[in-house]
């Protein structure tokens, strides 16, 4: 199901959409990866934000 971009409001901060730029630079920048880092990660973990964010808390 696609973001219904006429809904304002909180994003889902849970998950990680690769499919929307957005998403990818601003998970990008809160992790402090390159936007292929953030991609990799997504595809060993899933898109759990907290999941993505310990395999790349385990890289460094």
């Amino acid at each position: 199901m696609s973001d219904n971009k006429a809904k304002t409001g909180g994003q889902d901060r849970s998950r990680i959409s690769l499919s929307e730029d957005y998403e990818v630079r601003d998970w990008s920048k809160k992790f402090g990866v390159t936007a292929e880092e953030l991609k990799q990660a997504v595809h060993a973990v899933g898109n759990d934000a907290q999941a993505v964010e310990s395999y790349l808390k385990g890289r460094r």
